[in-house]
């Protein structure tokens, strides 16, 4: 079965409510979270990917953002709770990361956050 497909944060206000919750540096990205605002239910985990000019020009911006939306496709699904917003900010660490590192220091970071899918009997 395909991962299912991810929402997308459409506006800057969700970002910024985003970074203001918790947060896990990891070598390759930061992944930031915070709960869902009051009185939205969203079909799909919502993401936000965001590089800064720091990492490099955009050619290296859009290299970088495209393997972490890659990585988010393949680990939020399975791996995070619905209930909540992420944002993932790449670091100039992501661009020569192996693609399996990068996919367990995600994991790694939802573990660390709590942002583990709760299970139910």
């Amino acid at each position: 079965m395909p991962p299912a497909r991810l929402g997308r944060l459409p506006n800057r206000s969700d970002f910024l409510r985003v970074q203001a919750g918790r947060r896990c540096a990891m070598p390759g990205f930061v992944l930031q979270v915070a709960p869902l605002p009051p009185g939205l239910a969203f079909p799909a985990i919502r993401v936000g990917f965001t590089v800064s000019r720091k990492v490099g020009n955009a050619v290296v911006r859009n290299r970088v953002r495209r393997r972490l939306r890659e990585v988010a496709r393949l680990v939020i699904p399975h791996g995070a709770r619905a209930d909540q917003d992420y944002v993932l900010v790449g670091r100039q660490g992501a661009i020569g990361r192996d693609f399996t590192v990068l996919q367990a220091e995600l994991r790694e970071a939802l573990r660390r956050l709590k942002s583990l899918p709760v299970a139910t009997p």
